[in-house]
């Protein structure tokens, strides 16, 4: 089951991180081009919040199922299981949670240049924050 679910993680993170990329290129575009805010902008930004939040849920399941998860959270002292046990799981929910906390503000501005304005800058504080705390080394 472990190796199903990892897998599962591994694949989705590679369209998660696709769709936040094309997400957050869409919004500085529509910022810096002052372009308006249509159905389509706003499904792109609701496809990113989806598909981090799918990629959130497998992640806690893979957690808790994982030698490398809450079983290794003891083992501090080597980085690489401090990396996949505290810091990855950590960093990513708050990424996480900046998302959704742009998707939600997003919905009470009226503003075209506001709207692109905060997925620019929650949804990039989200991608960034996951691209730093990625376990690059079982990537590769």
């Amino acid at each position: 089951m472990y190796a199903i679910i990892q897998k599962f993680h591994s694949g989705w993170a590679y369209i998660a991180l696709l769709v936040l990329v094309i997400a957050v290129v869409n919004a500085i575009l529509g910022m810096a081009s002052k372009k308006e805010f249509t159905a389509k902008d706003r499904k792109i930004a609701l496809f990113g919040l989806i598909v981090t939040h799918i990629q959130l849920l497998i992640g806690l399941v893979l957690y808790f199922v994982s030698p490398l998860g809450l079983a290794s959270l003891g083992q501090m002292s080597d980085k690489s299981l401090r990396l996949t046990s505290l810091e990855h799981p950590f960093v990513v929910i708050i990424a996480i949670i900046l998302i959704t906390i742009g998707w939600s503000k997003h919905k009470k501005l009226t503003t075209d240049e506001s709207k692109f304005k905060t997925f620019s800058i929650f949804y990039g504080l989200g991608l960034v924050l996951i691209l730093s705390r990625l376990p690059w080394s079982l990537w590769f």
